[in-house]
């Protein structure tokens, strides 16, 4: 029993004065200190990154409404415009001008219809690759 008391009394002693001295405790506390101030400036710089990433959103957002907005006021003005209520007269409610005469043509047959696609159709056609293409201007004999 007396031997457990006096390594009980030793590893106070220790404590006391090897491990708990003023200068162990400055130190202990400046370590930890710079824990927190390291941890904390990490969440503050993630915080501020995410901010600016939400408000660079938040610009690109209202730069594209604002843009929407522009061509929305510019098709109302287009639409407001003579020149398009003269057009929709025109096409919708078979309106004219005086001096203008009307002519009404028939619907294309089927075969004016063939005939167009015929034409977009060509065969024989060498399809050049880029490469080929700067080959043919750069050295005309390619």
């Amino acid at each position: 029993m007396n031997a457990l008391k006096t390594k009980i009394r030793r590893l106070n002693y220790k404590m006391k004065h090897d491990f708990l001295t003023v200068e162990n405790i400055v130190l202990l506390l400046a370590i930890i200190l710079c824990f927190v101030c390291t941890y904390q400036s990490i969440v503050s710089m993630s915080r501020n990154w995410e901010l600016s990433e939400r408000l660079t959103a938040e610009k690109r957002e209202l730069e594209l409404l604002s843009m929407e907005v522009e061509a929305a006021e510019l098709e109302n003005q287009y639409l407001a415009s003579n020149e398009y209520q003269e057009l929709i007269a025109r096409r919708n409610l078979d309106k004219k001008l005086e001096g203008e005469n009307m002519v009404v043509m028939p619907e294309n047959s089927e075969a004016a219809k063939t005939k167009r696609q015929q034409v977009k159709t060509v065969e024989n056609v060498k399809i050049y690759s880029n490469f080929e293409k700067w080959m043919m201007y750069l050295f005309p004999s390619y």
